[in-house]
């Protein structure tokens, strides 16, 4: 994966990819494990910066991709109208639950390649988690995109909580026939430890994981990927390494806030450590917020990365509790690579090309790391 340049003068040379752009810190749902909005004094509802500034960007990095995101980003769609008619970005990404998906028009939908819906599986744990209607919002959003013709990658963007169960709520959404790619991120940053996490982890998530992998495994030995977008990313950092973190944080990834702040991490919109400077003083730009620590010497850093970068930091769950995490992140791992060579196998006998096997091909957002 190539990664043009943008030169931040006097300080660094940085390699980008991916622009994460708040547009609001305002939601129209409250999530159980979310909690809604962002306080307005920590993250504005509207943009406060000049947007020709992101203009500007686009002419020192020719392959910039931009991804919005929130809050819901849709709440501000004015504003992402102006960028994608101002900005020359090689790609257009959103991040949404798809509840304002009908005030949008065609035309504006298709000026993304890739969009990424909430919804964490079957109706009722989607509904338990994220209000009545949701699920339906959202296959109506998906099957209309499908029905018109959209051709770019529709992500089912599932939060793997308590009540989820990863086999049945990621075969659920696949068989639904309206997303091209499903990942799920664990519900293991905001929230308190669960009252049965291990039990869960045991009987649940793990025994899960391997009966998925072994419908994907068997499913690509017939020449068919299952959009399953973790196992995908993990074989391709098996076969070709990656950034640590595997969100790109501060590598091929950073994040603007509504008022101008460059943070590593879209979620750590309080933290010091995240802040990178300013858009509006880009020569003073510098990385921070390196994966360390115990990561650089495990075995799987090479798949894994680090994980989550804001969860690396901030460790809500203690030392106990991350390791926890750490143990599922290496079962999916040693899952994936123990499949490893006959999945490249099935590349040789021309089954299936590398292009539909190494996904993502450019940094979109995706979860690779639950």
């Amino acid at each position: 994966m190539s990664c043009s340049k943008i030169i931040f003068e006097h300080k660094v040379a940085l390699a980008y990819m991916l622009y994460i752009l708040h547009t609001t810190g305002q939601c129209n749902l409250r999530c159980r494990y979310c909690g809604g909005s962002f306080p307005e004094e920590k993250m504005p509802w509207k943009i406060e910066y000049d947007i020709n500034l992101l203009k500007s960007m686009a002419k020192k990095d020719p392959e910039m991709n931009v991804c919005f995101y929130g809050g819901e980003p849709l709440l501000n769609g004015d504003i992402i109208k102006k960028i994608i008619k101002r900005v020359p970005a090689k790609k257009f990404i959103i991040q949404t639950n798809g509840l304002l998906f009908k005030q949008f028009n065609y035309s504006f939908w298709n000026a993304f390649d890739t969009i990424l819906l909430s919804i964490d599986g079957v109706r009722e744990v989607t509904e338990f988690y994220r209000g009545v209607g949701v699920y339906d919002s959202v296959l109506n959003a998906a099957g209309t995109l499908k029905s018109l013709g959209y051709n770019g990658d529709i992500v089912a963007r599932m939060a793997l909580s308590e009540r989820g169960d990863v086999f049945r709520d990621v075969m659920h959404i696949l068989s639904l026939g309206v997303f091209d790619h499903v990942h799920w991120q664990l519900d293991v940053v905001w929230s308190e430890m669960w009252e049965n996490f291990d039990r869960w982890a045991k009987v649940s998530y793990n025994p899960g994981i391997d009966k998925l992998v072994e419908i994907w495994v068997r499913s690509i030995e017939q020449g068919h990927i299952l959009g399953i977008a973790p196992f995908q990313g993990i074989l391709r950092r098996i076969a070709f390494g990656g950034e640590n973190p595997p969100c790109g944080a501060g590598k091929d990834m950073l994040a603007i806030t509504t008022d101008g702040r460059i943070l590593t991490c879209p979620i750590a919109i309080d933290e010091k450590w995240a802040e990178m400077g300013h858009i509006d003083d880009l020569q003073n730009v510098s990385l921070k917020a390196e994966i360390g620590d115990s990561c650089m010497n495990c075995d799987v850093l090479k798949e894994c990365g680090g994980r989550c970068l804001y969860a690396h930091k901030e460790r809500f769950w203690g030392e106990e509790g991350h390791r926890k995490i750490c143990d599922l992140s290496r079962h999916i791992i040693y899952s994936i690579r123990n499949r490893s060579e006959e999945l490249l196998a099935s590349l040789k006998i021309g089954k299936i090309t590398e292009k539909e096997l190494f996904y993502p091909e450019y940094n979109n957002s995706i979860e690779i790391i639950p």
